[in-house]
């Protein structure tokens, strides 16, 4: 059967041909239909990814034998213990979770009761009924089984609840996706959050340090100061050196009660006390390196993506029902039981007897309505082609950027390395020239404000370059399957 040019045919066609024609060629029809397993759902193609074959930076592929990342469990990713107990709470409590695992559930329920529309609904019921007449009052009480009484069963001849209900299916397969999204969210907001804290807290100590020393040369500042050693411009630049340590430390201390709260909110509960000890921040491996791999992965690997194909398959399903609307629809309501005026012998001496009563309803006229319906899925099914087709793109994007981001961060923490190593130098040089009374106290000052900022962006650009490496996890694909999830497919 082809199901391109049907739709609007058959309305004129209905409108111009007798209705003993009529009869003829829907019994034809639903003969063919029966005989054949008729489905009016068009033949689902998955789109052409509308992205380059390689990401613009040079990235390594799958190799033999390699996992991709959506194939690596977050505790193979994430080395910190205390980290992945933080993870696993989120992963049991954290409501935003919680509200996509329900709504599978809502989802779930409601591809049922389409599903439910494809078999009789069969009720049991006993009824009564009294009237006045001429000749007295008359009674009338029956029992029995009906089929569909409220609303007659459809015999899908061309599979219009079958349509909805691949689409309601289609719909339960992309809440699925939209619950692991959530999670790979998630378990990046974590990390990041995690990292973020730690940070915060390397700062806080580097801070506290620098704190004790600027106390300790504003004192000998002060001293010199006292005894003509020093001019007011040094003791003013000391104190200066050791406000702007004290503003820092007040930023730093704002900066982690802030994302200390964050990380309960994704926690979902207050952070335990037992939590076991974790990394420094400049640990070796904290964040396991993942293969890149190829844009057509994404595909298949990320969840929102395929998240986007089950939405479009449903409206494929749902052109598939807007088009069997244009032809006979075949009802059946009955019952059987028995029938009685004494309703105490109404199982010893009623009369059985039994209804059966299909209808074929053909649509002659109904305003365009079935047009207008099959206009509208079809538009429904192009606009799900540009999310599907949109979603892709920005997964294209997403990844681009974080490997990007990745290699720049890598080379630029190196650079931030090295230039922390030279501001280690001289301010070692400018130390030992100061007790040797070579050194003015402008240059030793400045060396100690240039070592402390090096030293800050060092341990910034380390966050940095870790955050980019669960960003790169979080964008493959990664942290929504557990170990024994991993070869499942």
């Amino acid at each position: 059967m082809n199901n391109a040019t049907f739709s609007s045919d058959a309305q004129r066609a209905s409108k111009r041909l007798p209705v003993r024609t009529l009869r003829r060629l829907s019994g034809a029809c639903v003969a063919a239909c029966l005989l054949s397993a008729c489905s009016l759902i068009p033949t689902y193609e998955r789109p052409v990814a509308p992205v380059p074959a390689q990401y613009p930076s040079a990235t390594e592929a799958v190799g033999q034998g390699a996992l991709a990342a959506s194939d690596m469990p977050w505790q193979d990713v994430f080395k910190d213990e205390r980290l992945k107990r933080l993870i696993a709470l989120a992963l049991e409590n954290n409501r935003d979770l919680r509200m996509a695992m329900l709504n599978i559930e809502q989802t779930l329920a409601q591809w049922q009761l389409r599903r439910a529309d494809e078999l009789p609904t069969i009720n049991a019921g006993v009824t009564g009924a009294r009237s006045t007449t001429t000749t007295g009052i008359n009674s009338t009480y029956s029992a029995g089984l009906s089929v569909a009484p409220l609303t007659a069963f459809e015999l899908d001849v061309f599979g219009r609840v079958r349509a909805l209900s691949q689409a309601g299916q289609a719909q339960w397969l992309a809440s699925q996706e939209a619950r692991r999204a959530v999670q790979i969210s998630l378990v990046s907001a974590v990390a990041n959050t995690y990292l973020s804290l730690i940070t915060d807290d390397a700062l806080l100590r580097l801070v506290e340090a620098t704190l004790a020393t600027r106390e300790a040369s504003l004192r000998l500042t002060q001293l010199k100061f006292e005894h003509d050693s020093a001019s007011r411009l040094d003791l003013n630049q000391a104190q200066s050196l050791l406000e702007a340590a004290k503003v820092a430390q007040a930023q730093l201390q704002r900066q982690r009660a802030q994302d200390d709260n964050a990380l309960m909110l994704l926690v979902g509960q207050a952070l335990p006390a037992d939590l076991p000890a974790g990394l420094p921040l400049t640990a070796s491996g904290f964040v396991a390196e993942v293969p890149s791999g190829l844009p057509s992965d994404l595909l298949i690997r990320r969840p929102d993506v395929r998240q986007a194909e089950q939405l479009l398959i449903a409206q494929h399903a749902n052109i598939g029902a807007a088009r069997a609307a244009f032809f006979p629809r075949i009802t059946l309501t009955g019952s059987a039981g028995i029938a009685g005026n004494d309703l105490g012998q109404l199982f010893n001496v009623g009369s059985r007897g039994w209804t059966f009563a299909p209808q074929l309803l053909m649509p002659i006229f109904d305003g365009g309505r079935n047009q207008a319906n099959l206009d509208v899925a079809k538009v429904g099914r192009d606009i799900a082609v540009a999310q599907y087709e949109k979603v892709i793109q920005t997964a294209f994007r997403e990844v681009a950027d974080a490997l990007t981001a990745k290699t720049t961060f890598d080379e630029q923490l190196r650079a931030q390395k090295a230039m922390l190593a030279a501001e280690e130098s001289r301010m070692d040089l400018m130390a030992l020239r100061d007790r040797q009374g070579l050194a003015n106290a402008f240059d030793v000052l400045d060396a100690r404000r240039s070592l402390f900022a090096a030293q800050q962006a060092a341990l910034q650009t380390q966050a940095q370059q870790l955050q980019s490496l669960v960003t790169v996890y979080k964008v493959l694909g990664g942290g929504w399957r557990e170990p024994a999830e991993v070869g499942l497919k």
